[in-house]
């Protein structure tokens, strides 16, 4: 029996092909995307690079006068400062909120000329925790009568302090709070002015409140 031949046109051979060579290089991309494609990743520890004005504020003065009400805001609130000129402000504050417990709040205050007048005045915490940590210490004593046994004798107690964490404050509430002081001891600021209430006892709360929420935010302006 004789097998019937269908002849397609050349223009149709040529479409198939076409369609069977993209369908390959599209199969060829997928799995090189799967391999070495580049993914999108989460951010660090949940940094978002938002544009919130946390670290920062604007005041109509030079750098060097904003940097130095940094300093008396730092100096009222008890810090010790460690450096101090026209373009930065670096501060330490020691808190102990448990006996074995130590917490040293590192403050830096970088104050930037604005192209149009004025400073910006960049804030940023970290904070340093250490701990107690004790240990034993003992000596040994030969006891000649019975041979060459050594009993151990205990001496007393060494405490060193160890780094256990440290982070970034990112409070809003400590932030605003201090740079209201700064602008408290800017010149013009009347002397009959009330000062900021001062900052609650032991250190910050890391994190601080969370922000509400867009429909809050709305709620409460209306």
């Amino acid at each position: 029996m004789s097998r019937s031949r269908f002849h397609f046109p050349a223009s149709t051979r040529r479409a198939a092909a076409a369609t069977g060579c993209i369908a390959l290089l599209l199969a060829l991309s997928a799995c090189g995307g799967g391999r070495g494609g580049h993914r999108a990743e989460a951010p660090p520890l949940g940094e978002t690079f938002g544009a919130e004005d946390t670290y920062s504020r604007e005041y109509p003065v030079p750098p060097e006068v904003a940097c130095e009400a940094a300093r008396r805001a730092l100096l009222g609130q008890g810090y010790v400062i460690a450096r101090a000129d026209g373009e930065a402000v670096e501060a330490t504050k020691v808190f102990q909120p448990d006996s074995d417990l130590h917490t040293q709040l590192n403050l830096r205050a970088t104050c930037v000329e604005r192209a149009d007048g004025g400073s910006i005045v960049f804030l940023n915490a970290v904070q340093d925790r250490h701990a107690l940590r004790t240990q034993s210490s003992s000596a040994s004593v030969g006891v000649s009568m019975i041979g060459s046994v050594s009993l151990p004798v205990p001496i007393g107690k060494n405490a060193d302090l160890v780094k256990v964490g440290s982070n970034t404050v990112q409070n809003r509430d400590f932030y605003r709070r201090l740079f209201d002081r700064v602008a408290y001891y800017l010149p013009g600021t009347p002397r009959t002015a009330p000062p900021p209430p001062p900052e609650a006892e032991g250190p910050p709360d890391p994190v601080g409140p969370a922000p509400p929420a867009p429909d809050e935010e709305a709620d409460a302006g209306g």
